[in-house]
């Protein structure tokens, strides 16, 4: 495999399985799409494990059938060949003078190695295989970074290294921290990785060959000209779930896979998916509110966690964003507003709305009190002290408001005050935000993945309740995960539970709820499924936090109780939005 094959197929200069030489000597293998037309064009760049040769409509059938169903905008203008997974699709961005360049990364597809998910080698990959595109010949020297989930969060981590050569990045809908973000909500071990691997990335491994797929586009085999023993695929890779259970807390495991966002200086576009609980959003809200880069904007939206990238709407966004950044076209993106929200409403309406910051300046942060006696949602503390007790892996406790007077806004980070004793030496704590409609039907929404998404959610394990002083804002506690720090039992603690940004116009005469639980959310619906998730969805999507390893019931099994009162002020902040004067 030294050579490479050029082709022009639909309109497009195509290297098929160009070399990358890393710094240590390994070869990576690449698709490069660009203009047949001789000349020196940007580059669009995306690293990642799920097989650049295979086909989106075959690794992923069900998403697809959706995002063609629900977005016929996101499948037009193209014969979708070339479409992958969570990358840009080339047919939509070579014509208008780009080149696309999709690397397998290390151990997966066609590229040799071994398979070790978002550590310091997979880092300096994707910043070697920057510097390398825009060393081409076809290449202008300007290189942007675009892509969904996996091909956003090593953005970050990218670009912390500085490439001399990036010079934008688009983080659609991309984690940052791997910790806080990704596999330990709150310190609660999410087995969302243990079968990410197993369907999404065992299954494209370097080395499956012949018992892999093969390309729809070349007939090529997407896992490489080799067929590997099972054995030796199994020595060829890391076990992530095995690092997850290892490392309980915070330490070198989890730094080196969390972006150093004091070092990101690129200019950047964050794309957050509302949907997103329990992977993205968070992470694009930290991202754009704390990394160095002088140059960013942030977006919102609704929806699937694939669709927007591929609509009309998202790529005109990010076109606008490269135009200016990559090409130099003045388009205005100079005068593009800091912040776009598609603001939430029942019913899956979206308003487009353009802010100057994040959190919004004019939020009005508001108190709602947790009420023991009415199990309620209150304006004012409640005057005599009370107790709930409940399963500590139960359903737990639903306080409700009253019927809002008129429509109240929320957009933004909500942060959950508790007062909390258990039977056992920890608890877990499930907070969900919700809102019910007059007669008593819970609103959802498709999320990014579950179509029965609940508004908002936060997680925290009692033992991890330790907070980061320094990071922590009054309206989103940052905890430092660092430390255990045992309950004793019966002994009321104090926790502050973050609860990811949200976004929700909660209409007159409807109800804002908060469940406090003991495991996750589950909506009393029809359970969803997607061909490439392993279980059927109640909710949670894939995000789920229900193993014994980690979660033994002899240890989170227990009673656990809330205390509320005049002395222990449990409530939830909201971020109530007046609308603009």
């Amino acid at each position: 495999m030294s050579e490479f094959k050029s082709e022009v197929w639909d309109g497009m200069r195509i290297d098929w399985d160009v070399p990358i030489r890393m710094d240590d000597g390994l070869v990576l293998r690449a698709d490069v799409f660009r203009p047949v037309k001789e000349g020196k064009y940007p580059a669009l760049v995306s690293y990642g494990p799920y097989g650049k040769g295979l086909a989106f409509q075959e690794g992923y059938k069900t998403a697809w059938e959706i995002m063609a169903r629900d977005n016929p905008d996101a499948v037009a203008g193209t014969s979708n060949k070339y479409q992958s997974w969570e990358v840009v699709d080339p047919e939509k961005w070579v014509p208008d003078g780009y080149a696309c360049v999709r690397v397998d990364s290390r151990g997966a597809g066609r590229s040799p190695g071994y398979l070790n998910h978002n550590n310091v080698r997979e880092n300096r990959d994707l910043h070697d295989c920057i510097e390398w595109a825009a060393a081409q010949p076809w290449c202008s020297g300007k290189v942007g970074l675009n892509g969904i989930s996996y091909y956003a969060s090593s953005q970050w981590r990218a670009a912390a290294l500085q490439p001399p050569h990036l010079a934008a990045m688009c983080v659609w809908e991309g984690w940052v921290d791997y910790y806080r973000d990704s596999v330990r909500h709150g310190g609660i071990a999410c087995t969302f990785r243990k079968h990410w691997q197993d369907m999404q990335v065992k299954t494209v491994q370097h080395g499956r060959g012949e018992r892999g797929p093969r390309s729809r586009v070349t007939g090529e085999l997407v896992c490489g000209p080799e067929t590997l023993p099972e054995e030796e695929l199994l020595k060829n890779r890391a076990d992530m779930w095995e690092g997850v259970l290892k490392y309980p807390l915070i330490g070198p495991y989890y730094k080196e896979r969390t972006g150093d966002l004091s070092r990101v200086k690129a200019p950047l576009l964050s794309a957050a998916n509302w949907g997103g609980q329990g992977l993205h959003p968070r992470g694009n809200f930290e991202g754009f509110m704390r990394s160095a880069s002088r140059q960013k904007w942030l977006e919102a939206h609704g929806g699937s966690h694939w669709a927007p990238f591929y609509t009309d709407y998202g790529v005109k966004l990010q076109k606008r964003f490269f135009d200016y950044f990559l090409k130099g076209v003045k388009n205005g993106w100079d005068r593009q507003p800091r912040v776009v929200l598609q603001v939430r409403h029942p019913g899956e309406k979206f308003v487009v709305r353009h802010e100057k910051e994040w959190p919004l300046k004019r939020t009005k942060w508001t108190r709602f009190y947790l009420d023991p006696s009415a199990r309620s949602l209150v304006a004012k503390p409640p005057k005599s002290a009370g107790t709930i007790t409940y399963d500590g892996l139960g359903d737990g406790v639903t306080f409700s408001s009253a019927p809002l007077e008129k429509a109240t806004e929320i957009t933004g980070p909500s942060a959950l005050k508790l007062w909390v004793s258990s039977a056992t030496t920890d608890a877990d704590i499930f907070a969900v935000l919700r809102v019910f409609d007059p007669k008593g039907k819970e609103v959802v929404f498709q999320g990014a993945l579950d179509p029965h998404t609940p508004i908002g959610q936060g997680w925290l394990r009692a033992s991890n309740r330790k907070l980061d002083k320094k990071l922590s804002l009054p309206y989103r506690p940052y905890h430092a995960h660092d430390r255990k720090q045992p309950l004793k039992p019966g002994q009321a603690y104090e926790l502050d539970v973050e609860i990811w940004p949200t976004c929700i116009v909660v209409p007159k005469g409807y109800r804002i709820a908060l469940t406090i639980r003991g495991r996750d959310y589950e909506y009393e619906g029809e359970a969803a499924t997607l061909s490439n998730m392993k279980n059927p969805m109640r909710g949670c999507g894939p995000f789920v936090h229900d193993d014994e390893t980690d979660r033994p019931p002899a240890v989170f099994g227990g009673k656990v109780t809330l205390h509320m009162g005049p002395t222990r002020q449990s409530h939830v902040l909201l971020p109530v939005i007046p609308p603009k004067q």
